[in-house]
């Protein structure tokens, strides 16, 4: 049976998450973890657990980077902190209370302070052809390699931009994948562009090092690599079956059996939204996050954020964040002192210095690519869910609808069961554009809760 109640609630059982837990446990917090996965280790530590314990020739593939996870969960494990696999967060309210399906019932949850560690989402990126089978997001395939092994066995075209391109792309080589191509939106790196990232390069200290040996290690199995890609799309009748992008003013066609894109990620914020914390644009990475203090904290009293849920630093500056939060959370339940807190934060602010120079590099080096930031053709898919196109949400701005709340409306774009978490950005920049405004301006789909799928038979038994 789950508790009803607890001091700290932390939605998410990723890297910011497991560290959260485990210090607020430690410090004397009651706290529980809500996570929707089995195990803990979130998106980018997925299957952890089980990959050391059953599947070790995974670690070789996957990396060091994976591998760290092992003593972030077994840290976790340890701390005493009430763990609740399966459970899906439908509703955060305010006042502390926390909607939770599990086991096909509903719950609700009263905490006295939340954690929102939801983590990140890969950028939908929804070029020509992006709705095919045979086209899925470069995250989700590396879920399936984590998760259950799974790698394909038919030719593969890696389109976008960003480390994890890189990264994947070397996982499926040294799983024997056959990879026909890695196209890259972002140019070349040469000495000029080098030299202009010199200092943020110094400050990240070894972490840029590895995205040199994933190219190298791809050059050294013969992986061919294109920069500077411009306008791809997917061709096929009723499934992928080539690639054809720009380069060098030139068009190329390759022939893939399953194409993978990527754009970089975004903060998760459909509970932040929910609850109406204020959300800021991260010009740098081109998207919404939520607005916090140097604790994680928000403008609402019970809530904070940390991780990549506000804003994109990768695992390691996700969980000190984590760590922060749940110093700050000690703090305001009287476990703790400001004195102590500030020393115990210590370690964690250098670390995380580190990785702020870090993402400033890579937002330099690996910007959203525009061209798949949104479909340009009229009859290209925007929203999923509901199948609307350009043209429809071009037809809206025509009749004048001039934010992006407006267009929902008049067209259904992000009202489906995803709410907006697929098209809610491409949306906005088919809107801005149609306006001739930047893409923060048409603003953000307001979330209705719950903010996911609950059975109206679990509400009617819903058990508080």
């Amino acid at each position: 049976m789950m508790r009803t109640s607890c001091e700290l609630a932390i939605i998410g059982g990723g890297p910011a998450g497991m560290a959260a837990a485990a210090l607020a446990a430690t410090l004397g917090v009651d706290t529980i973890v809500l996570d929707e996965q089995r195990a803990p280790g979130g998106q980018i530590y997925r299957a952890i657990e089980t990959v050391q314990a059953r599947r070790t020739d995974d670690l070789r593939i996957l990396g060091e980077e994976y591998a760290e996870g092992a003593a972030l969960a077994a840290s976790f494990r340890a701390s005493g902190a009430a763990y609740e696999p399966d459970s899906t967060v439908w509703q955060a309210l305010e006042d502390g209370r926390i909607g939770v399906s599990c086991g096909g019932v509903a719950h609700m949850v009263s905490a006295q302070r939340i954690l929102f560690a939801t983590g990140a989402m890969e950028r939908p990126v929804p070029i020509p052809g992006w709705t095919l089978p045979g086209v899925m997001g470069a995250g989700a395939a590396q879920t399936l390699l984590k998760a259950s092994g799974m790698v394909p066995n038919v030719p593969v075209v890696i389109i976008g931009t960003g480390p994890l391109i890189y990264l994947i792309a070397v996982q499926f080589a040294r799983a024997g994948v056959p990879i026909a191509a890695v196209l890259v939106t972002a140019p070349e790196i040469g000495m000029t562009d080098a030299l202009k990232v010199l200092p943020g390069v110094l400050r990240a200290g070894r972490s840029l090092l590895k995205g040199l040996a994933w190219r190298s290690e791809l050059r050294s199995v013969g992986v061919q690599m294109v920069h500077g890609v411009s306008q791809p799309m997917v061709e096929g009748s009723s499934r992928a079956e080539a690639v054809c992008y720009t380069q060098g003013g030139l068009q190329h066609r390759l022939e893939a059996g399953l194409v993978l894109l990527h754009n970089g990620v975004i903060p998760n914020t459909q509970l932040s939204l929910g609850v109406r914390c204020k959300q800021t644009w991260d010009a740098g990475q081109h998207c919404w996050r939520p607005l916090t203090d140097d604790w994680g904290a928000t403008n609402h009293a019970r809530i904070a954020v940390a991780g990549d849920g506000a804003g994109i630093l990768g695992a390691r500056a996700a969980a000190n964040l984590g760590r922060l939060a749940a110093l700050d959370t000690a703090v305001r339940l009287g476990k703790l002192d400001l004195a102590r807190r500030d020393r115990m934060a210590i370690e964690d602010r250098v670390e995380l210095a580190q990785q702020h120079a870090l993402r400033a590099v890579l937002d330099k080096l690996f910007p959203p690519a525009a061209d798949l930031l949104a479909p340009v053709g009229a009859d290209d898919i925007v929203c999923r869910c509901e199948e609307i196109t350009v043209a429809e949400l071009q037809d809206a701005v025509a009749q004048g609808c001039t934010d992006a709340n407006r267009v929902k409306a008049f067209t259904r774009c992000g009202m489906g069961p995803c709410q907006g978490r697929m098209c809610g950005a491409a949306a906005a920049e088919v809107i801005a554009r149609a306006l001739g405004q930047t893409a923060d301006q048409p603003g953000q789909f307001r979330v209705r809760l719950p903010v996911r799928p609950v059975p109206v038979a679990e509400l009617a038994r819903l058990q508080s």
